[in-house]
């Protein structure tokens, strides 16, 4: 995620948080007058070290040739899994979702990140160098989320999919209906090209999804959702009151509702929409620390840092008129507090980071995905070596 800025402040255009929610207590700071110029100042010096630490690197980490490492990909024993179908196929809309189900689901440890705070909920609150603050913006939290859910102030949307899926090396095709005659779109996914040891794989999403000649008929799910609706006209309207306090906490609770969102609907998919996990009991530290089947990666994450399947997921569940979301040019959505995603049920599925890749990896993408290679090497820079 990077916060672009003004480029007479600082030389770099953007200022990068490894996470959305980290971007609060950078606007913060770039909005403070008093403290801007000091804080660009900063982060000039910062990303001057960072830039000569990393050309001072002895060596980069060798990669396998993009051939080979497809020869490794990760390849589960298929004879002795029997894929769940899920309970529908096609596209669920969600609209107006009841704000006080989130709630249970929310994760505050990022929350406190978001205001420099460091430590673990609810720990912090007792923490004996922040506890104070903690629990002074925990209270304003809590009774800011009381009145959002009470006035109805913002609005949670969703819509989620289930498909009939099939792997083709690291793609995944999807069709309409069980038959799977009539393809309505293709997933196109990364894989780890890292040397490591002779005996690790190199994964791919699309390793967790059943080829043909497995002879298993396997599915794929994706979702897009937002807690954003309306939330950028309360903040304004804090703004306008010089309250710029409240105008960050309005923004910092709707990113953490969307992630609850996510949590809560992975939940539901699991016990219900897809039903692979009907029994599932699990306490928010147990959802938290990912002890559930599945996963739900989200494009422009280490494990698919293509953002642009984006637009695919958005295609997919006729997003534009199912709900109020946007993608942009540089596929970020709007609002901001908003995630997509795919879902993936196969047990042995597990998040990963693709890494690095070779230019040669980009070019076969481009020419899987028939667009311009010089792009998508653009977009997936940080990967490429």
């Amino acid at each position: 995620t990077a916060v672009k800025i003004e480029e007479n402040y600082l030389n770099d255009s953007a200022i990068y948080v490894p996470d959305a929610s980290r971007s609060v207590t950078v606007v913060s700071n770039l909005l403070n007058k008093d403290s801007k110029l000091q804080y660009c100042e900063t982060v000039r010096e910062e990303y001057r070290a960072i830039r000569k630490r990393i050309a001072n690197r002895s060596s980069k980490k060798p990669l396998l040739d993009f051939s080979e490492a497809n020869r490794k990909a990760y390849s589960p024993q298929w004879e002795n899994y029997d894929p769940p179908a899920p309970k529908f196929i096609g596209t669920q809309v969600f609209d107006d979702y009841p704000l006080q189900k989130l709630i249970p689901f929310i994760d505050w440890t990022p929350f406190f990140i978001t205001w420099s705070l460091a430590g673990k909920y609810p720990a912090i609150l007792d923490d004996k160098k922040v506890g104070k603050a903690a629990t002074e913006l925990f209270a304003d939290a809590q009774s800011m989320l009381t009145k959002i859910v009470s006035d109805k102030l913002i609005k949670a949307q969703a819509v989620i999919g289930f498909w009939p899926a099939q792997k083709e090396q690291n793609d995944v095709h999807l069709f309409d209906d069980p038959i799977r005659k009539s393809q309505i779109g293709t997933l196109h996914f990364l894989r780890q090209q890292s040397a490591g040891n002779s005996e690790s794989p190199n994964r791919c999403l699309a390793d967790y999804i059943a080829p043909s000649s497995s002879g298993k008929d396997d599915y794929i799910g994706a979702f897009a959702l937002t807690t954003g609706i309306g939330v950028e006209e309360l903040s304004s309207k804090f703004s306008a009151q010089n309250d710029d306090y409240n105008s960050l906490l309005v923004k910092a609770l709707a990113d953490r509702l969307a992630e609850a969102f996510a949590e809560h609907l992975h939940t539901r998919v699991r016990k219900e929409f897809w039903g692979y996990e009907p029994n599932e009991s699990l306490s928010n530290d147990d959802l938290i620390g990912e002890k559930y089947r599945g996963i739900r990666p989200a494009p422009g994450y280490p494990a698919c840092p293509d953002h642009s399947e984006k637009q695919t997921i958005f295609n997919l569940l006729n997003v534009s008129n199912n709900m109020n979301l946007s993608l942009t040019e540089n596929f970020a959505m709007l609002p901001a507090a908003s995630v997509s995603g795919y879902y993936f049920a196969h047990p042995e599925s597990r998040y990963f980071p693709v890494g690095k890749i070779s230019q040669q990896q980009v070019d076969n993408l481009a020419e899987r995905k028939q667009e311009d290679a010089a792009a998508l090497s653009r977009l997936l820079a940080a990967n490429l070596t």
